[in-house]
């Protein structure tokens, strides 16, 4: 028989039990007060104790070694894992800039067409070319034909020669380019001619398209626009040699010999 048999130490163990039973009952002793036998694991003697379980911990995080990739790797990792955003551009408010620009041009048309002189020019009028014309005097200006006008008093008074023009001190540099419709805005003035006069005559004449015309009288002088600084001495052999023309004013009569 083998000792670690349960069966038979089961039938070992009834078999006295049931002896002692017998033996406390002749002598009146009940049977409750039979200590209980040791339970069967004891009685098996040599059983092991079961081992508990060891918890296997998980091991903790362990800080990678650098290298000269880990620095790139964990940047790589930043850039993935916290992508750039953009910011927020700021709004426009595109309706708010068009009602703007509206009223502004409204204001502007409004300003172009306001008249700033007697005469009723105004901007819309004065910028005849690309280029923006300031209404001054001395303002030299051509149309379409071949006539050089000097803008004196908003009058518009004809140069009547090459030698005027040079005369007068002007240059080609200052001739602006109009149209007509921009030279009939302003009145004519007298031309602006050369004037002679010869010494030993007290008459006066000025010179326009080759001829010379007389002039009647200071006053007449005066109202032509012409100053005294403007008179020119010159031999009276060269005055006569110029073909004569109407007087100022034509009604002044025949004009008379230097």
């Amino acid at each position: 028989m083998r000792e670690n048999d349960p069966s038979k130490i089961d039938q070992l163990l009834d078999l006295l039990l049931d002896a002692l039973q017998e033996r406390q009952s002749e002598r009146g002793v009940e049977p409750s007060a039979i200590p209980a036998p040791p339970a069967e694991e004891s009685l098996a003697g040599d059983a092991p104790e079961p081992v508990p379980a060891v918890r296997q911990e998980e091991p903790a995080d362990v800080e990678p070694v650098a290298g000269p990739d880990a620095d790139a790797d964990a940047a790589e990792e930043d850039v993935i894992a916290a992508p750039v955003v953009p910011e927020k551009l700021a709004p426009i408010y595109l309706d708010r800039m068009l009602g703007r620009l509206a009223i502004f041009l409204a204001i502007l048309v409004v300003l172009v067409n306001v008249p700033f002189n007697r005469y009723g020019t105004n901007l819309a009028r004065a910028m005849p070319d690309v280029k923006a014309l300031v209404i001054r005097d001395g303002l030299v200006l051509k149309g379409e034909g071949e006539k050089i006008y000097v803008l004196e008093d908003n009058r518009l008074r004809w140069i009547s020669s090459l030698d005027a023009f040079e005369y007068y001190g002007y240059s080609w540099e200052q001739v602006n380019l109009v149209d007509d419709e921009f030279l009939d805005q302003f009145p004519p003035g007298p031309p602006l001619s050369l004037v002679y006069k010869c010494n030993g005559s007290p008459h006066i004449y000025t010179i326009e398209n080759g001829v010379k015309r007389w002039i009647k009288d200071i006053p007449t002088f005066e109202e032509q626009g012409y100053v005294w600084d403007d008179v020119q001495i010159v031999p009276c052999r060269t005055i006569d040699d110029i073909p004569s023309g109407p007087p100022i004013p034509p009604d002044a009569g025949e004009p008379p010999p230097p």
